[in-house]
């Protein structure tokens, strides 16, 4: 028989293979970006659109080529402007499942992984590293600005339980940097 919190990691596990199969429909259709880029929406809808399927590992591609896209033909401080606003919906969407659920999933895991010898030593380890505290939130947020998709960083910002305003100012900040010298880029390519 199944505890609550091990059916919850079977039902977040679920909800990632599904994900997994709308992503590799999604890029073997190229469907995000013909909407976003052949269909008559605004450079504020579109690139808000875009923002929001920017931070998931599942939806980066096809999100970052419509950004690429949408810049060219736009101003490019709007379009990382409000793709930036779409990406700070889309972060704090993650950061809020991630801390309120994966976390639980993670101390299920955790207690499991206590019982053997060499977990708990590599858990003294790290947690004996006098800024150990300072590396996990730094981690996060150098994966955020990264090319990488956010969950992992985001995983890692609720890790260290840091408050979530500065996770939305963190994000946003992060995204619109990358989304700038994304569009910069297909502008100088077009």
């Amino acid at each position: 028989m199944l505890t609550k919190n091990q059916k919850h990691l079977a039902l977040d596990l679920a909800i990632v293979g599904g994900s997994l199969i709308v992503a590799v429909v999604l890029g073997a259709t190229n469907l995000v970006e013909l909407i976003l880029t052949r269909s008559e929406v605004s450079i504020m809808t579109g690139s808000l659109v875009a923002g929001i399927f920017f931070t998931s590992i599942f939806t980066s591609l096809p999100a970052t080529v419509a950004l690429g896209e949408i810049a060219q033909l736009n101003n490019v401080f709007l379009v990382a402007l409000f793709g930036a606003l779409g990406s700070l919906l889309g972060d704090l969407f993650i950061f809020r499942f991630v801390r309120d659920n994966i976390r639980r999933d993670l101390d299920v895991l955790i207690e499991a992984l206590k019982r053997e010898e060499r977990w708990l030593r590599l858990h003294r380890r790290l947690t004996d590293l006098k800024y150990f505290h300072l590396l996990v939130p730094l981690f996060g947020a150098v994966i955020i600005a990264s090319p990488l998709p956010d969950e992992l960083g985001l995983l890692l910002l609720g890790l260290s339980r840091i408050k979530t305003g500065t996770v939305a100012a963190l994000t946003f900040s992060l995204n619109f940097l990358g989304i700038l010298v994304i569009g910069l880029i297909a502008q100088g390519l077009a």
